[in-house]
C-alpha cells in the first residue's frame, strides 16, 4: 500500500470517529436524555479543555521522546473506550467527566495526524502544499460517512452513535502502529536551556509578531466554528415544533442536511493549493471570515420551505469558511516552523483553535443566548442567535483586514511546502 493511500485511510477513520457523534449528540442530550441547555454548553467546552492542555504536551512528548504514530496509537484507543462509556452516564455530570476523558486523549490527534501526514510525505518527496489536501479531503468524506451512517441507521438521538465512534477509534488505533515512522527529531548534544530540553520552543512563535495575530484571530474563528457544530443540527431539527416544517424531509434527515457543509469542505480542500499560491494566507483567511458571516446569515433567514435554498446555501459555504481557516491555518504553521517543532507548532494551533476557540464559543454563545434570545417558555429565538454570530464573524474580519501584516511571496510558498 503506497504512502499517500495509508494516510489517507488515516485521515478517513480520523474524522469518522469524530463525525458519529460531534453534530448528533445535542439531539441525545436534549431528546433522549432530556436534560437542560445549561450543562450542554460544559459538554463542548471539554474540546477547548482538552485542546488547550494536551495538543502541545502530547507534540512535545512526540517531537522529542516517543514515534508520533505510536504516541497516536495508543490515546486513539484510549478515547474510544471513554467514549464507549458515555452511554453509561446517568446524569449531565458523568456524562461531562467521562467526555473530557475521551476529549484529553482525542483532541491531540488531529494535530498528530497532520503532523504525521507532514512527516511522511517529506520523506517521501512530496510537495506538501500541493498533496495534503487531496489527503486530507479523505477526512472530510469519513465524516460525512459517519453522520449519514448514524442518521439512516435512526441514532441520531440514541447512544448508539458513541458505539460506532468507540469501534472506529479501536480499529485505528490498531491501524497506527503500521503507520509510516515519524521518530522525534535528533537533538543537539549541546546543554540545553530548560525551554528546549522540555520541547517548549514552539511557544517562542507567540514572540513574532504576525505568528501572534494569526494565533488570535484563528482563536476568534475556533469560537466560530464551534457554534456551528453546537447548534447546527438542533437548529434544523427544532423546525419540527412549526406545525408546517414538522414533518419536512429537513427535520427528519436533519444531520442528512447537515452533511452538505462537509460535502462542500471535499471540494474547497481540493482548491486549497491554487488559493494559497495565488493569494497567501491573509486574503485566504480574510475569505474564510467573510464566509463564516454567509454562514451564519443565510441561516438566520432560511427555513424549510420557500427559503430551504438559504439552509442549502449556508451549508455549501461552510466548505470554504471551515477549510480556508482550518486546513490553510495548518499549512502555514508547517511552512512557519522548524521541523523539530513541527508536531508542538500543529498543537499549539489546536490550542488556540479548538482549545480557547472552542471554550470562548461555548460560554459566551451560551450566555449570549440565555440572556438575550431564550423565551420564558423556553424557545430559541433562532433568526436573533444567528444574526448575532453573523455580526460577530463581521467584526473579526474587518479587524483581521486591518491588524494582520502578511506579505505573500508565492515563491516562498513553493519552497518552504518542500523544506525538511
Amino acid at each position: 500500500m503506497g504512502i499517500k493511500l495509508r494516510l489517507t485511510l488515516m485521515n478517513f477513520l480520523q474524522f469518522f470517529i469524530w463525525g458519529s457523534w460531534l453534530i448528533t449528540i445535542a439531539n441525545y442530550w436534549f431528546g433522549t436524555k432530556g436534560w437542560g441547555p445549561e450543562g450542554f454548553g460544559m459538554i463542548f467546552m471539554t474540546l477547548g479543555i482538552a485542546s488547550i492542555i494536551m495538543p502541545t504536551l502530547i507534540g512535545i512528548l512526540a517531537d522529542r521522546w516517543v514515534n508520533a504514530e505510536k504516541v497516536y496509537g495508543i490515546i486513539h484507543i484510549l478515547s474510544g473506550l471513554a467514549v464507549f462509556c458515555l452511554s453509561m452516564a446517568n446524569s449531565p455530570t458523568q456524562f461531562f467527566w467521562i467526555m473530557l476523558a475521551a476529549m484529553l486523549f482525542y483532541m491531540p490527534t488531529i494535530a498528530l495526524t497532520n503532523s504525521i501526514a507532514y512527516n511522511a510525505l517529506k520523506k517521501n518527496g512530496y510537495d506538501v502544499v500541493k498533496d495534503f489536501p487531496s489527503i486530507r479531503v479523505w477526512g472530510t468524506i469519513g465524516f460525512i460517512a459517519a453522520m449519514w451512517v448514524t442518521n439512516l441507521t435512526g441514532n441520531k438521538a440514541t447512544e448508539v452513535q458513541f458505539y460506532i465512534s468507540s469501534a472506529a477509534a479501536l480499529v485505528l488505533g490498531i491501524y497506527s502502529f503500521t503507520l509510516p515512522k515519524c521518530p522525534p527529531q535528533k537533538q543537539s548534544a549541546e546543554k540545553q536551556s530548560f525551554v528546549k530540553l522540555w520541547g517548549l520552543d514552539a511557544f517562542k512563535l507567540f514572540a513574532n509578531y504576525k505568528m501572534l495575530l494569526f494565533f488570535i484571530f484563528s482563536m476568534f474563528l475556533g469560537a466560530a466554528l464551534q457554534l456551528t457544530n453546537m447548534y447546527g443540527d438542533v437548529f434544523l431539527d427544532e423546525f419540527k415544533n412549526v406545525p408546517e416544517f414538522a414533518s419536512s424531509f429537513v427535520v427528519k434527515y436533519s444531520t442528512i442536511i447537515m452533511s452538505i457543509s462537509q460535502i462542500s469542505e471535499t471540494l474547497f480542500i481540493l482548491a486549497i493549493p491554487f488559493f494559497l499560491r495565488k493569494f497567501g494566507i491573509k486574503k485566504v483567511m480574510l475569505i474564510s471570515m467573510i464566509a463564516w458571516f454567509l454562514r451564519f446569515g443565510l441561516f438566520s433567514f432560511g427555513n424549510p420551505g420557500d427559503l430551504l435554498w438559504m439552509i442549502i446555501l449556508s451549508n455549501i459555504i461552510y466548505g470554504m469558511a471551515f477549510d480556508f481557516f482550518n486546513i490553510s491555518g495548518s499549512l502555514f504553521v508547517e511552512t512557519q516552523c522548524r521541523p523539530e517543532i513541527r508536531s508542538s507548532s500543529q498543537g499549539l494551533f489546536m490550542m488556540m483553535t479548538n482549545g480557547l476557540g472552542s471554550i470562548i464559543g461555548s460560554l459566551a454563545s451560551g450566555l449570549i443566548i440565555n440572556s438575550f434570545f431564550m423565551s420564558e417558555s423556553g424557545q430559541k429565538d433562532w433568526h436573533g442567535i444567528w444574526l448575532a454570530f453573523a455580526c460577530y464573524s463581521l467584526i473579526v474580519a474587518i479587524l483581521f483586514a486591518i491588524f494582520f501584516k502578511h506579505k505573500h511571496v508565492p515563491a516562498e510558498v513553493n519552497a518552504q511546502s518542500l523544506k525538511h
